[in-house]
């Protein structure tokens, strides 16, 4: 499937910067999208040297990473850099060097906190650009999407048994194999059963003191479980808005599985026709939607919020996007209506505009600045302007 935000915008940043690092969790299609960019600008160096570090025979030649790297010229490209991240201090020296022509592209599977060398040792010389799982932009279509995620390796597969099978094995070894090659040392078990009891929790408020009741950790385990699986693309942990108002507002995040494919393999959903029956299904489509405006409006995580007071009065996403505040509530109902919630959140959070994003077909209008929409006709509206 073709990918030309991505090609764009990875292929602009290599002319900018010495050095960019494509972020995103394992199998999202980071390594193919780096090799089909630097083809496209292979004409432009003077050659394209591949670094695998899964690859046993890159992990010798890299072994005297300077010997190793300082003869190159070119686009260098290096996968899997979480399992070197003692290289970032190297290439700072060899980016600074005087008359050196390299260009590098760097692929992690972790987020810029677990690779925090890179962010201390290169700052100023790298651009950084999360890599995420197809999108209803990319897909054109929305049922598979949501029932088998944007993971590639799920999402193309030929039946819906073999994405569920897929889904299962990728869980099994980003336990078993992937979390012990970040230096992680957390029993494959414990963080299976973590991580289905934040499927039960999907878009809720994350209660520490429940999970630490339910699973019998104390609340820093738990605070370490959640920051793994955020680390590695996991799970999103939603931060709530506070406004400055007299109201009693909710400052605990809320908690999303970011793929609905990996959400529904946790709960035990294979099909449409069981998906459809789960009490789940609400959370679920909530999270698939905000998931997806978030990609289609490419807006950075620290942008993106919730907002909920004590009174019962709530936004399930703001986001802060050019100069103007957008609200969203995600109604999984056959004709959203106005509720008296919403007037709320647009009076004090002073919305540009507020849209109530449902799996029907007719656009409508609430009230001033409260539109009802379909998912697919607001993500094209956007890509279109």
């Amino acid at each position: 499937m073709k990918r030309p935000y991505y090609v764009d915008k990875i292929i602009s940043l290599i002319q900018q910067f010495p050095a960019v690092c494509l972020l995103g969790p394992r199998q999202v299609g980071k390594t193919t999208l780096a090799r089909f960019c630097a083809g496209v600008v292979k004409d432009q160096y003077p050659a394209v040297h591949f670094f695998d570090l899964e690859n046993p025979e890159d992990l010798v030649t890299l072994s005297n990473p300077q010997l190793a790297l300082r003869p190159l010229e070119g686009l260098i490209i290096i996968d899997e850099i979480q399992r070197r991240p003692d290289l970032f201090p190297l290439l700072r020296v060899l980016i600074d060097t005087p008359g050196k022509k390299q260009r590098w592209l760097v692929l992690g599977s972790a987020s810029r906190d677990l690779l925090n060398q890179s962010s201390e040792s290169l700052a100023g010389r790298i651009a950084y650009l999360e890599i995420q799982p197809f999108s209803l932009v990319e897909t054109q279509e929305s049922q598979n999407l949501w029932l088998r995620g944007g993971f590639p390796g799920s999402y193309l597969a030929n039946s819906e048994t073999s994405s569920f099978e897929w889904r299962k094995q990728y869980v099994k070894t980003f336990l078993e194999q992937d979390i012990p090659n970040f230096g992680i040392q957390i029993a494959a078990p414990n963080l299976r059963r973590f991580w289905m009891m934040i499927a039960h929790y999907h878009g809720n408020i994350l209660n520490m003191d429940d999970l630490s009741r339910s699973l019998g950790i104390n609340n820093k385990s738990i605070r370490y479980y959640v920051d793994i699986l955020t680390s590695t693309f996991m799970v999103r942990q939603l931060q709530p808005w506070w406004e400055n108002i007299s109201k009693r507002q909710v400052k605990s995040p809320k908690i999303y599985l970011r793929d609905s494919g990996l959400l529904h393999y946790l709960l035990d959903i294979e099909s449409m026709s069981v998906l459809s029956r789960n009490p789940k299904i609400g959370a679920s489509w909530e999270g698939f939607a905000l998931e997806e405006l978030i990609r289609c409006l490419h807006a950075d995580s620290e942008n993106c919020y919730f907002w909920s007071t004590h009174q019962q009065t709530e936004l399930d996403l703001l986001i802060f996007h050019k100069g103007k505040r957008l609200g969203f509530e995600f109604k999984y109902t056959d004709a959203p209506k106005l509720t008296k919630s919403m007037r709320i959140a647009c009076d004090d959070l002073h919305l540009d505009e507020l849209t109530v994003i449902y799996p029907g077909t007719r656009k409508y209008l609430l009230a001033e600045n409260i539109h009802v929409m379909n998912l697919s006709d607001y993500l094209l509206k956007e890509k279109n302007l």
